[in-house]
């Protein structure tokens, strides 16, 4: 019995990969410092694995996106200095981004060009092969052809399989440098057709004659061509049997090959409760009855949970209940024990997570879900009321949250200052921006949410039926990191959450403030759940406290609230015949949460990074007014996703990309704008940018809003 995990957070327990980074980008350190201080962090990782589990990978660490580093190894991208690779990443010409399938991890989208001639970068073989020559526990590790491909963009449908042979002749040549390779293929858990695991099945037979010593990984569900890859002379395949359930029904009905490795994984990746021994032990009995070869693992990478429970300072009964990512290696470790010892030395872990009353939920009728009034008559009555010209300018909601303003937060919080100094200081930043944003002449304004730490997080202290961590972090992308709340209770609200300081900004100006809230799906997605309730129970509970809050922020005088829901296509099975249940509940939560808006509030949603030609059907049944979404580092290709779909509300474009500290001149904006002008009327645009401002400073906040505003200016005269 062996043990290997994998995806361990290369974050650090004192995100010391995030502030290594960025005070590297602040120019305070040169670049070998750098590499130094992430080596250093990379064999801290080693370390830590070495000293759970028997074997884990080498090549994981990334200066800040694994995708664009495979594309650098395989010829897509060519630089010459970490200066280009961060240009690739958040400079002005940055790849496109996207959720990293269903999870809140996202990743660089590389572009396969018509004709690329992909060659092996050499120099990053050798590296890898000195790292795992000095730690023999190490396995090299890549992304596999397939599965990169699968997430690329600009290859033909007609040329997927010349692409796919042409890579697979590198990874022939990567694979013999090696006696055993990890390769993560996780697009194997999509819904492929014939013809594409037909492809795979052709580029890995030509790879393993060079190396047969190959595990390929698959995780986030079940593989549905597993009897498949059987045949494929691979030493062994990695399941995920927590979010694949149907993994477990077809070896029990088919068995598993003598001649391969299982390398099962039974410890979730994804979530933060304790494993439940018992039932582990009966699935690994139950596999070891098909599977000569067993390994346990980790059921998906590690790096979606906070890096160890050790971080956190004070001894909350709940801790008891978790584990994060070293306290599954633990798991691993303790499983293995229990299997070669054949008897179990540790008391059933205690389940309970008290009663959930599900009263709230229980007798709501379809009529609750709609809102009184359809679109075609509440827009005018809007337009009346608000008064706004053509492509009404606005943002998303967060202006910069400046080291001033994280700093006395943080006091606040550990009670070091006053209630009242903290009201005080919070509402001179609120109008400093009221007045900036005046100044700058955009139509509907913002507070700045320079209250709020994340957009989830802020709502889950405020909510009843939530736990936050102090120092639970997790890696979003690059270097962006939030603390996933954890849900363990009836969710409720004793008191308004947002109102005070929203009503404060609108009686500073005559333009419009929008009342911002985080909507109730994507609170879910970006939070610990509990395992033994419907996850539909847990969003209507969200979307009746919304409502409430809604109607407050009403009878103050709000008349636009954004209801965000960036993670409204995150949280969808990756399976699309697994979708029907999904979005019912999805849409439902949302158009509860407005369901009694009136007529002339005007409800927008921000969503961002998704691929809206998939769900563009869903988002049509949500009951929103305005929709913003990303455009600018698509290019304006994401406008394409409505051409089609006769959409008649409005839609705001994200013409300027906030997560880059290059500023697109107003000429940049104008070809996204035009592009959209093709789709939709005028009376449908608004202009913004692409998310929140929070990431920025305010010298590049006020530059790229001037330059937004120049944009509008000219597509107003025109």
């Amino acid at each position: 019995m062996q043990t290997y995990a994998y995806g361990f957070p290369r974050l650090g327990a004192k995100r010391e990969y995030k502030n290594i980074i960025e005070i590297y980008w602040a120019k305070k350190i040169k670049k070998d410092n750098l590499l130094n201080k992430i080596k250093e962090l990379e064999e801290q990782i080693f370390t830590t694995y070495a000293k759970y589990v028997d074997r884990f990978p080498v090549g994981e660490m990334t200066l800040y996106d694994k995708m664009l580093d495979t594309a650098l190894l395989l010829g897509i991208y060519k630089i010459e200095s970490l200066t280009e690779y961060y240009r690739l990443c958040r400079g002005k010409k940055a790849l496109e981004m996207t959720k990293w399938f269903n999870t809140n991890y996202h990743y660089l989208i590389p572009e396969i060009k018509e004709n690329i001639k992909p060659a092996i970068l050499y120099s990053e073989i050798k590296k890898l092969k000195e790292t795992c020559s000095k730690y023999k526990q190490g396995v090299p590790y890549f992304i596999g052809p397939f599965t990169f491909l699968k997430l690329s963009k600009g290859i033909k449908p007609e040329k997927f399989n010349y692409n796919l042979m042409n890579f697979s002749e590198l990874y022939c040549d990567i694979v013999k440098e090696f006696n055993i390779v990890h390769i993560d293929e996780p697009a194997l858990v999509f819904e492929l057709t014939e013809q594409e695991i037909t492809m795979f099945m052709s580029a890995y037979s030509k790879i393993c004659k060079y190396n047969p010593s190959i595990y390929i990984f698959t995780y986030y569900d079940s593989v549905d061509s597993l009897k498949k890859l059987y045949e494929l002379p691979v030493k062994g395949i990695a399941l995920d049997f927590i979010n694949g359930k149907e993994n477990l029904l077809f070896i029990k009905n088919s068995g598993f090959p003598e001649d391969k490795v299982l390398i099962a994984g039974i410890v979730n990746g994804r979530n933060i409760w304790k494993t439940n021994i018992y039932k582990t032990l009966e699935t690994l009995n139950e596999l070891s009855r098909y599977a000569k070869n067993l390994i346990i693992s980790n059921g998906s990478p590690l790096y979606h949970l906070p890096v160890s429970i050790k971080a956190e300072k004070h001894d909350k009964p709940i801790l008891k209940k978790l584990a994060f990512a070293e306290e599954r290696l633990a798991e691993l470790k303790l499983f293995k024990k229990i299997l070669l010892e054949e008897r179990i030395k540790q008391t059933q872990i205690d389940e309970g997570f008290g009663n959930y009353d599900l009263a709230k939920t229980k007798y709501l009728k379809d009529e609750d879900f709609n809102r009184t009034t359809p679109y075609n008559i509440r827009a005018p009555i809007q337009q009346k009321s608000l008064n706004l010209p053509l492509f009404p300018a606005t943002t998303i909601g967060s202006f910069p949250q400046t080291p001033e303003i994280r700093k006395l937060r943080n006091a606040y919080k550990n009670n070091e200052i006053s209630h009242e100094k903290y009201t005080s200081f919070i509402k001179d930043k609120i109008k400093a921006v009221i007045k900036l944003q005046e100044e700058l002449g955009l139509d509907v304004l913002v507070h700045g949410e320079f209250e709020r730490s994340d957009m989830v997080e802020f709502f889950a202290e405020k909510l009843q039926g939530f736990e936050t961590t102090e120092n639970g972090w997790v890696i979003s992308y690059g270097t962006r990191t939030y603390r996933p709340p954890i849900i363990l209770g009836n969710v409720g609200r004793t008191k308004p959450m947002t109102v005070d300081f929203i009503k404060y900004a609108q009686s500073l100006t005559k333009k419009p403030v929008k009342g911002i809230i985080t909507g109730p799906v994507t609170i879910i997605t970006w939070s610990y759940l509990r395992q033994d309730i419907a996850i539909e129970d847990i969003a209507y509970q969200i979307a009746l406290t919304l409502k409430e809050e809604i109607k407050e922020l009403e009878d103050e005088g709000i008349k636009i609230i954004q209801i965000d829901e960036p993670a409204f296509k995150e949280g969808a099975p990756l399976k699309k015949r697994n979708w029907q249940g999904y979005f019912n509940w999805a849409v439902k939560s949302f158009n509860l949460a407005i369901s009694q808006a009136r007529p002339e509030t005007q409800i927008h949603t921000h969503m961002c990074y998704s691929e809206f030609g998939e769900i563009i059907e869903y988002i049509q049944k949500m009951d929103f007014d305005v929709i913003s979404i990303e455009t600018a580092r698509s290019r304006g290709d994401i406008i394409e996703s409505f051409k089609n779909a006769n959409f008649i509300k409005q839609i705001g474009l994200g013409v300027w990309d906030v997560h880059s500290h290059q500023i697109p001149k107003p000429n940049r904006m104008m070809k996204i704008i035009n592009k959209a002008k093709k789709i939709f009327s005028p009376q449908q645009l608004w202009i913004n940018p692409d998310c929140g401002l929070k990431t920025r400073d305010f010298k590049e906040t006020i530059e790229g809003l001037k330059n937004m505003m120049k944009a509008v200016e000219i597509i107003r005269n025109r």
